[in-house]
């Protein structure tokens, strides 16, 4: 009889099995990432420097709420920092790229395109949030535009660094893949809600 260590470690080995042969079928399927604009940004270094910085953040960030100092150590190893000045665009509205971002300081807009061609202000997060999720895990094009409002630093998680901490911190890759699932699961929910809303006005 397994006990519930044994079990989930089994559950968790196939389903990284299954993500494995996913990203294989995507990467044969898809366009390649092509992380045009991240290559336009000041690169500052790996994340593990900006530890503590990302642990004292954890109170503001739904993505970290529950992770400990260790699990931000191993997971800074597979983060590389970023810095854009006011103004610069981190993230594209139609680009193909395959990166997650954590805003560790300043200030960024969420913007998107409307039908006629205007960008629209979407909202306005800070330290602690997560941008990119979706194109992390499924490559397509971005859906909004982000753009620094103040001087940002940002982390950066590709799809290459998410494949590697499943491979080799599987305890930690379940936890992020199931943190951007409930993520996404909320968004989802409020959407869902939200349109629902307007069909009924």
């Amino acid at each position: 009889m397994l006990c519930g260590c044994q079990l989930g470690g089994r559950v968790f080995r196939k389903f990284s099995g299954i993500v494995r042969q996913v990203q294989i079928m995507v990467d044969e399927q898809k366009r390649p990432a092509q992380n045009a604009l991240l290559q336009t940004l000041h690169r500052i270094g790996d994340a593990d420097t900006m530890v503590e910085q990302i642990f004292e953040m954890i109170g503001h960030s739904k993505f970290f709420s529950d992770f400990t100092r260790e699990d931000v150590e191993r997971l800074a190893a597979f983060m590389q920092v970023y810095r854009a000045d006011a103004g610069e665009m981190i993230i594209r509205e139609g680009d193909v790229d395959d990166y997650l971002l954590l805003v560790i300081e300043g200030r960024v807009e969420i913007a998107k395109t409307d039908s006629q061609g205007e960008r629209q202000a979407m909202t306005v997060v800070g330290p602690g949030a997560t941008l990119g999720e979706m194109s992390l895990i499924d490559g397509e094009p971005r859906f909004a535009t982000c753009i620094a409002l103040e001087p940002t630093v940002f982390g950066v998680l590709s799809r290459d660094s998410m494949v590697k901490i499943i491979i080799e911190e599987p305890g930690l890759g379940s936890k992020i893949l199931i943190k951007l699932v409930t993520l996404l699961s909320q968004r989802l929910r409020s959407t869902s809600s939200n349109l629902l809303h307007y069909l009924e006005r």
